[in-house]
């Protein structure tokens, strides 16, 4: 632990650990709800893609975005990936391509997410069976790999997520995770969104998923590229409490 941070509702601590590549030390900053008692359910975050183009994380920048997951009563997990803010690299674009850079980051974002899990899970407040995890744009796409190689991921929210059309090596291709992911999804979308188009994107990506028809879901909003948030805040929340359990 190398800093910690107060507000009013919730304390976060920046942690760091060893990232399982490079000999790199990897960061994260966990967020603890005040007000309930622990051990916590906790919600691990993939944000968008503007992350990459940042050089410094505001730990504050989760207020009025996702520090609704801290008013419910669950932890939140933020790691800091490979390619962002104080960990920026050579990486310019969210965007899959076919090289072998955009590949081994892809697996590297993986490691930063089961590394963070491992961290998790040696904390006694921490349930580390009840893990959610909430992909947000960028993180939306993710959300239809991530969880197809970390099954300790047990229920996923995608926030204007969906599929995109370029190509990438076989190894790094969201086509063939969809259907290995196989735990709960909620989609929570919008119509005129024009960077996940609804028959070419959030759809297919929708129907390739491996979860069970009951356990998937998809709601498509008068929108953009931007959910309603009182609509994002109720659904996601109705979404862990399904499946993670509801907080007491």
């Amino acid at each position: 632990m190398e800093a910690t941070l107060d507000n009013e509702s919730w304390t976060a601590e920046k942690i760091t650990f060893d990232a399982g590549y490079n000999n790199e030390r990897a960061q994260a900053w966990l967020y603890l709800p005040k007000g309930f008692k622990p051990p916590y359910q906790t919600v691990l975050f993939f944000p968008g893609s503007n992350d990459i183009y940042l050089k410094n994380y505001d730990p504050l920048s989760i207020t009025g975005r996702i520090d609704f997951i801290l008013k419910s009563g669950r932890a939140l997990m933020r790691p800091i990936y490979k390619g962002t803010c104080e960990r920026h690299d050579e990486l310019k674009s969210d965007l899959p391509d076919e090289t072998v850079f955009y590949k081994d980051h892809l697996i590297m974002w993986r490691k930063d997410i089961g590394r963070s899990i491992d961290y998790l899970e040696t904390r006694k407040d921490i349930k580390a069976d009840k893990l959610g995890f909430l992909g947000w744009s960028w993180g939306g796409y993710m959300g239809g790999i991530m969880p197809a190689i970390e099954k300790r991921l047990k229920v996923i929210v995608l926030n204007v997520g969906g599929m995109v059309m370029n190509k990438s090596l076989p190894e790094a291709d969201q086509l063939n995770y969809l259907p290995r992911v196989t735990q709960p999804v909620l989609m929570l979308n919008g119509k005129h969104d024009l960077f996940f188009p609804v028959e070419t994107s959030q759809k297919p990506m929708f129907n390739f998923l491996g979860t069970p028809k009951d356990d998937k879901k998809i709601i498509i909003y008068e929108a953009g590229h931007l959910v309603p948030r009182t609509d994002f805040v109720k659904e996601s929340l109705m979404w862990y409490d399904k499946y993670l359990g509801v907080v007491k």
